[in-house]
């Protein structure tokens, strides 16, 4: 491996208690890996990789992660907690209103995947390439679907039904599969057009499942257990 001057990190280290320490090189790995792994991918992100962009020693990697798969769940995971902040905000300056408040989601989504494209790569597309990363993207699927329902069971007043399960699993995949495709280019929409479409198509399916429910349960039809 090529020797790296060190010299500008321990003097930003001077004064900080090791576990300070620590934390700056876990962070800079984090950093570090983010870049690799969202602009080259999984294939490219190697230790070698990711430390010559951190600048930092072989034994620092292993004293924050097992190995490149923690990482890349790591990284991951910060992004996630970066996005789920980014939709709290949005929804909480969206007012009652359904329809704002999905339109504030999606837009407040599209435009974090947008504004840096690194983000919806890890987050949508690399899981394809990585054992661990792909189950914390399904297990992160999962937990979406999960705050869809309960959330929509506030609102509503009662718990989601099965319909509004299927509902939000619809939502959640395929809205992801759209990102993909549009931040691949495989779709030309332009970003507004996408977001005020993908608003009017959840809505759209929202009545759909509310309108499915209720014939479920009309007259001569048994209710699920």
């Amino acid at each position: 491996m090529p020797k790296i001057d060190l010299a500008p990190r321990q003097r930003r280290w001077t004064g900080l208690s090791p576990a300070d320490r620590q934390q700056e090189r876990r962070t800079l790995l984090l950093d570090a890996a983010l870049e690799v792994l969202g602009s080259d991918g999984w294939d490219a992100m190697t230790v070698r990789s990711v430390l010559e962009r951190a600048r930092l020693n072989p034994r620092y990697f292993y004293e924050s992660f097992g190995g490149l798969d923690q990482l890349a769940v790591a990284v991951y995971d910060r992004v996630v907690d970066e996005l789920g902040r980014v939709v709290w905000d949005a929804l909480a300056a969206a007012g009652d209103a359904p329809a704002d408040q999905v339109r504030a989601v999606v837009r407040a989504i599209v435009e974090f995947v947008d504004d840096d494209r690194r983000r919806g790569r890890i987050l949508y597309a690399e899981g394809l390439g990585n054992g661990a990363l792909n189950r914390r993207r399904l297990e992160t699927g999962r937990m979406v679907v999960a705050f869809i329902e309960d959330y929509a069971s506030q609102r509503a007043g009662r718990a989601v039904d099965e319909v509004g399960r299927v509902g939000a699993s619809i939502l959640v995949g395929g809205f992801s599969q759209l990102l993909v495709d549009w931040l691949a280019g495989r779709l030309r929409t332009g970003r507004d057009q996408l977001i005020e479409d993908s608003t009017a198509l959840f809505l759209a399916l929202g009545d759909a499942a509310a309108t499915v429910a209720a014939a479920r349960t009309g007259p001569g039809t048994p209710r699920s257990a």
